[in-house]
């Protein structure tokens, strides 16, 4: 079940808000005046890592992520890597499910761009 963490704001970038569980990271982005403005929706967790990225300015992306490499010599700082379709029935499914406790305005924003997508 997706439950919200306080984040560390930065101020060169709008409010964040950080929504996560087991499965889901869940990262949205607002204006001032409170609107959504982009997310980051990672799921498969831990195994198979995959994000769907939405904003106002530049749309939809959808990647895998490539955690970097396993020795501790190298890098380990986690990338967005292009990736093929994305799963949306299958997601949008699991979300739903996922985030019956968090704002329901976010919640309600993020399922809307989720059906909206690309598949």
């Amino acid at each position: 079940m997706l439950e919200e963490f306080l984040v560390t704001q930065r101020t060169t970038e709008p409010f964040r808000r950080w929504f996560a569980d087991e499965h889901f990271d869940l990262v949205v982005w607002t204006s001032e005046t409170g609107a959504i403005v982009a997310f980051e929706l990672s799921y498969g967790k831990p195994r198979f890592e995959r994000a769907l990225t939405w904003s106002h300015e530049d749309g939809y992306g959808h990647f895998r992520i490539d955690s970097g490499e396993e020795s501790p010599t190298k890098s380990r700082t986690p990338i967005l890597v292009s990736d093929g379709s994305f799963p949306k029935v299958q997601v949008i499914a699991d979300l739903t499910e996922a985030s019956v406790a968090i704002d329901p305005t976010v919640r309600a924003f993020v399922v809307t761009k989720l059906e909206e997508s690309p598949s």
